[in-house]
């Protein structure tokens, strides 16, 4: 679901945004002309997101494949949106419209907020299911274990699985790789519930 409009607001271009974003101490995010501001994150989902990167990036060496964290946009052009992901990997050399986004990542990884849940597993995902090069989404919960794999199993289709133990292994395709849950979640501890 996009964002609702303001009636209010001023129509960016994409040009103007990229110029923009390349100034601004604060990351934003694009959708069709709008801008939004991003919040700053928790230690787990920190931690979460490095973990995840530097997995990542022990499980890509050797490839073709690059790991970035968190500072590189995807590019939705149909959707003329510009994301930014806490974890995306991108693996073809043709992909080199510019030095701050991709337009063909493979993986793309969001750590969950209470702020950015909902976005993040509507929005971002039907935005990034347009996306012929995507081969893997992982919705990661930072305040318990469970991370959800969305992956296109048909054409149109789109499969979920869902991991929930530390002993539980994921295995991309791309990286081509295993990614060890207790590796994700390590030194997290979770919140325990308020009574």
């Amino acid at each position: 679901m996009l964002a609702e409009k303001n009636p209010n607001y001023h129509y960016i271009t994409e040009q103007e945004y990229l110029d923009g974003e390349k100034l601004s101490e604060t990351k934003h995010e694009y959708i069709d002309g709008q801008v939004y501001g991003m919040a700053g994150s928790s230690k787990n989902h920190n931690r979460i997101t490095l973990n995840i990167a530097f997995a990542l990036r022990l499980g890509a060496k050797g490839s073709l494949c690059d790991v970035y964290s968190s500072d590189i946009k995807v590019r939705v052009k149909n959707r003329k949106a510009y994301y930014y992901p806490d974890v995306v990997v991108g693996c073809d050399e043709s992909d080199d419209a510019d030095h701050y986004s991709l337009e063909k990542p493979c993986l793309i990884v969001e750590v969950l907020s209470p702020s950015t849940e909902r976005k993040d597993a509507t929005e971002k995902l039907l935005a990034y299911q347009n996306l012929a090069s995507l081969q893997s989404y992982l919705l990661v919960d930072q305040s318990k274990c469970h991370i959800s794999l969305i992956y296109p199993h048909k054409k149109g289709q789109w499969e979920i699985e869902y991991y929930t133990d530390l002993d539980d292994v994921i295995t991309l395709s791309c990286p081509k790789m295993e990614l060890l849950l207790s590796d994700v979640y390590e030194a997290i501890s979770f919140e325990l519930p308020k009574d």
